[in-house]
């Protein structure tokens, strides 16, 4: 069977690797130093610190050849596609992209992955098929793209698909990333992980689980177990201000588990939304209602029927429903 195969294969890199312990080429180096600390990963003549000084990206890069593959081919990448890949360290995932599609960009902030990467691809045939951003991708402008495919770096996951679907349209974007962040990007309304972050992806894509990844394909093993997503951008994209529909959503889960009537009946949020009343009738031009707000907001869960629902077991229609009628009734949220 191929995951027989699979194991069998990785087995004997590792005993490769160990016989080449003692600082031959791309060694990885284990054990402890000589002031009994733990001996930093090397991955290709390149160190990588975890929690100590000088670089520490926090990068695990994925030594399975059998994740890389299936990624490429979860991504349905044609010839003539532009790839965009975050973090693409010392190139595994990012030869198999060049051999399959006509460009790819990888975005990369660590200095020494540059230079790894250029070494890796200098006088081959692939060379000129590769553009290297050398800066951080949440900072910088994103490039054209059609396809995402990248193992991204952890800490930046949730600003980073983000960004991607509020930027410029693409086809889909295949990402590895850490499993409970996974598995909250796809849950739905009731389960125990559904949240905010659950809540606004799904607004703007479609997002699906494709497979869980062991944290020992990658070196140095991260502390968790890794998951693979696909998502896949919503087209035409709903017609609504999320700035708003954040600031909704946003204080709904702030207490997800207490119905919406307590959740709009503290002294803090009317205060907050008899100000955000007031500010949309100056600027409108229209006389503030005499009505309290604490009325006003009853008023608005009676007519959708949602004073004891709870944040937890609403899904993407359901908060459009009340984000339309708290507008209808002059509440904003942004």
């Amino acid at each position: 069977p191929s995951h027989e195969v699979g194991k069998l294969a990785e087995g004997s890199r590792e005993a490769m690797v160990e016989r080449r312990e003692q600082g031959a080429p791309g060694a990885v180096r284990k054990g402890r130093d000589k002031g009994g600390r733990a001996a930093p990963y090397r991955h290709v003549g390149v160190q990588l610190k975890h929690g100590g000084t000088g670089y520490d990206f926090g990068q695990h890069l994925l030594k399975n050849p059998l994740v890389t593959v299936a990624m490429v081919e979860k991504a349905a990448l044609r010839s003539t596609d532009t790839v965009l890949e975050v973090g693409p360290g010392t190139g595994n995932l990012t030869l198999k992209l060049l051999e399959a599609t006509k460009k790819v960009v990888a975005v990369e902030l660590d200095p020494r992955m540059v230079v790894e990467l250029q070494k890796r691809v200098q006088g081959t045939p692939l060379a000129h098929k590769l553009q290297i951003i050398h800066g951080d991708f949440i900072k910088t402008e994103a490039p054209f793209f059609d396809v995402m495919v990248a193992n991204i770096p952890y800490q930046i996951s949730s600003p980073l698909v983000f960004k991607l679907l509020s930027g410029k349209p693409f086809r889909c974007a295949v990402l590895m990333v850490q499993r409970e962040f996974a598995l909250r990007l796809c849950a739905k309304a009731g389960d125990e992980l559904y949240c905010r972050l659950s809540v606004n992806t799904q607004l703007l894509a479609r997002v699906d689980h494709l497979m869980k990844v062991s944290k020992n394909s990658f070196r140095p093993p991260p502390k968790v177990d890794s998951s693979v997503v696909r998502i896949e951008p919503l087209n035409p994209r709903p017609q609504v201000n999320f700035v708003e529909w954040d600031g909704l959503v946003r204080l709904c889960f702030g207490r997800k588990n207490k119905t919406l009537n307590a959740i709009f009946n503290t002294k803090l949020v009317l205060a907050m939304m008899s100000e955000n009343l007031k500010t949309h009738c100056a600027l409108t031009n229209t006389p503030v209602p005499t009505m309290p707000i604490k009325e006003v907001v009853a008023g608005v869960l009676q007519s959708v029927g949602f004073q004891e629902s709870r944040s937890s077991k609403l899904d993407q229609d359901d908060f459009m429903r009340l984000l339309t009628a708290f507008n209808r009734a002059g509440l904003h949220f942004a």
